[in-house]
């Protein structure tokens, strides 16, 4: 979801503060405030889900023992955070629409998106989409700001105290107590990257709220282009610093490339080094779960009878 809005939306933005003529018209109004809060909602609900993870990871008993999630399990969950954060971001679609001004100085016509319900809609429809617009800033700060980041806190203050209290934590091995931090500096830095980049629009939405009326349009523009690119850097920062910290993955990510820069030529050498790198990446811990640690079988020499 972070490369569709840097795909989609970046340009979008850009073209817009460039040419003050919205690209897509009245669709890039209702698109892009949609595809920006439902990145905010897949989000949140993905550092829910990682430190539920993590909980269970710190409650099991041993976690050689905890057995490999299944890959429909993984895809279901991941269906119910995308499908979720685009449901409760459907109102950004009847909430927006396009608007014209003409500058009194120059006379240019320029488009902008304003936050209006459309008076076509149903009565009904109309209300709704006009009641969450009353308790949209409440919305934000609540669901996409404090859910993640009280969330996040909570289950590693209740982790480290189970950690703390079970002696037995401390003979699984030095080697699985490092996988498990370095695991939950990985959840912890993606929560500080996001909480450091909405809280500016949390700010700017209390402001507005309260001081909207002694603002120039001007400085309102500037104050929502300001967000939009917080946004977009945390979409930016968000797969770099996931690649780096988590190993398997950015090993993986450096597998692909290299086989993709090379041809995966049919070399020996190359082959054992990529069976070799492998079996390190699956016997090392994934951030999404623990896979049991049994010992891995041989690799065979190519070539040989066997």
């Amino acid at each position: 979801w972070d490369f569709l809005i840097l795909f989609f939306c970046l340009p979008v933005v850009i073209f817009n503060e460039i040419t003050k003529k919205r690209l897509l018209g009245d669709m890039s109004c209702r698109i892009v405030p949609f595809m920006e809060v439902s990145s905010l909602g897949v989000t949140t609900f993905s550092l829910c889900a990682l430190g539920i993870d993590r909980f269970h990871a710190a409650t099991s008993p041993q976690a050689s023992t905890r057995p490999i999630e299944q890959c429909q399990s993984i895809i279901a969950k991941l269906a119910v955070i995308w499908v979720g954060s685009m449901t409760l971001s459907v109102p950004e679609l009847l909430l927006w629409q396009l608007a014209q001004d003409t500058s009194p100085v120059s006379g240019v016509v320029t488009e902008y998106c304003t936050m209006k319900p459309s008076p076509n809609l149903p009565e009904s429809i109309y209300s709704l989409v006009l009641t969450y617009q009353n308790a949209r800033m409440w919305w934000y700060f609540g669901c996409y700001f404090c859910l993640p980041i009280l969330f996040t806190v909570s289950c590693q203050l209740v982790t480290r105290r189970i950690r703390g209290t079970d002696k037995k934590s401390e003979s699984r091995g030095s080697k699985h107590g490092q996988c498990e931090g370095h695991l939950n500096c990985t959840i912890i830095a993606l929560t500080v990257i996001y909480g450091l980049c909405t809280t500016p629009e949390n700010v700017c939405n209390l402001v507005v709220a309260y001081m909207s009326p002694d603002l120039s349009k001007q400085t309102l523009d500037l104050l929502n282009l300001i967000n939009q690119f917080f946004l977009f850097f945390k979409c930016s920062v968000t797969p770099v610093l996931l690649l780096c910290l988590c190993r398997p993955l950015g090993q993986a990510f450096m597998d692909c490339c290299c086989c993709c820069c090379e041809g995966c030529g049919p070399d020996t050498t190359s082959s054992e080094s990529s069976a070799d790198s492998k079996l390190k990446t699956e016997m090392s811990s994934s951030i999404f779960f623990d896979k049991p640690r049994e010992t891995p079988p041989p690799l065979l020499a190519l070539g040989t009878p066997c």
